[in-house]
């Protein structure tokens, strides 16, 4: 294996948040389905922005998230997305590299605008998201940075990529390229109703063995072994050959890797604002333990504490630095388990 140059590569939708707070009456208004992501058209997204009232604007992304949240903790992290040569795509290659990521994927020159995702958001923090996925559909194979998919630890993909054909291509093509270079690849899930559209294809990632790390949270476990039951659907996981990681919110998060078992408490919050990017950064904060080579527990601290620290204002990228976060944090300290790194 040759050495490597990054240490994670994030494949996804390169998207623009509209983050909006909204009560209960809208969504029972506009016929949504609270705390799910729907993809809708470019006069349905139009229509939604409209009655959205004030808006704040950030970019976003699940896997650009994650990468975004890698490069805080001091990571060396690669984005590949579809944006197009619009004042949205300009925006968010600004945003992304200015994060310190390196991100060298072309704008199309034609064809839709850059994704936006309406985000509204009710008080008890839940997010409800609306999906225009513009240009994000047309990510390719062609698009694959090879050189830097064979350089990287680890390769990302977010469950989203699979909804487009041309980007579903993409995703296995990394796949293979990452394994070729004895490289290990992620998989987050997404979202439950992305479980729901996909289930039987995202177990064959596993069975297959093109999917060697796996991302989800409760609910999405739940969907992809159709169980309510936690503990049937740890039952069943434990018979895939992965690396597994699954959040449970305010119950914290468990890892599993066949028989074993990790759990983490939750990180402290003071409150609760918004729970847009929670998933994309744990995930940020596991896996640069993970590339670290720090053990699975203290890998899960550092998720929860980016996570902790992303629910506590709108927008899923980082407001403080989260190397500086986790030298600070005392719950990192917590039963001897801090990363060395910290």
């Amino acid at each position: 294996m040759t050495a490597h140059r990054y240490d994670v590569l994030g494949l996804g939708n390169a998207i623009v948040d509209v983050i909006a707070p909204v009560d209960e009456e809208f969504l029972v208004k506009a016929k949504l389905r609270k705390g799910a992501m729907q993809l809708v058209d470019e006069q349905q997204a139009q229509w939604l922005y409209d009655a959205m009232g004030a808006t704040t604007i950030v970019s976003g992304g699940s896997a650009a998230n994650t990468i975004a949240g890698l490069a805080s903790f001091g990571g060396k992290g690669v984005f590949v997305g579809k944006v197009a040569a619009d004042e949205a795509g300009r925006a968010f290659a600004h945003d992304i590299k200015a994060a310190g990521v390196h991100f060298a994927t072309p704008p199309a020159s034609d064809g839709p605008s850059t994704a936006r995702c309406l985000v509204l958001v009710t008080p008890d923090g839940q997010r409800t998201m609306n999906t225009f996925l513009g240009a994000c559909q047309n990510l390719t194979c062609g698009d694959l940075d090879v050189a830097a998919v064979a350089a990287s630890k680890i390769i990302y993909l977010e469950g989203y990529l699979w909804d487009p054909p041309a980007a579903k291509e993409a995703f296995v093509e990394a796949s293979r390229i990452a394994h070729a270079a004895q490289r290990e690849v992620a998989l987050t899930l997404s979202d439950v109703f992305c479980v729901d559209r996909h289930q039987q294809e995202f177990l064959r990632l596993m069975r297959d063995g093109i999917v060697d790390i796996l991302f989800a949270n409760e609910s999405e476990l739940h969907a992809l072994y159709e169980t309510a039951d936690f503990a049937t659907a740890v039952a069943a996981l434990r018979q895939e050959n992965v690396l597994a990681v699954i959040t449970r919110s305010e119950k914290g998060a468990v890892v599993i890797k066949g028989a074993k078992t990790w759990e983490v408490p939750a990180a402290p919050i003071d409150r609760l604002v918004d729970t847009t990017g929670a998933g994309d950064l744990f995930a940020a904060g596991f896996l640069t333990g993970y590339t670290r080579g720090e053990a699975l527990d203290a890998c899960a601290r550092l998720g929860s504490l980016a996570a902790s620290e992303i629910i506590q204002h709108f927008g899923a990228r980082p407001e403080v630095n989260l190397a500086h976060l986790a030298q600070q944090s005392a719950y990192l300290h917590a039963d001897g388990v801090a990363p060395q790194g910290v």
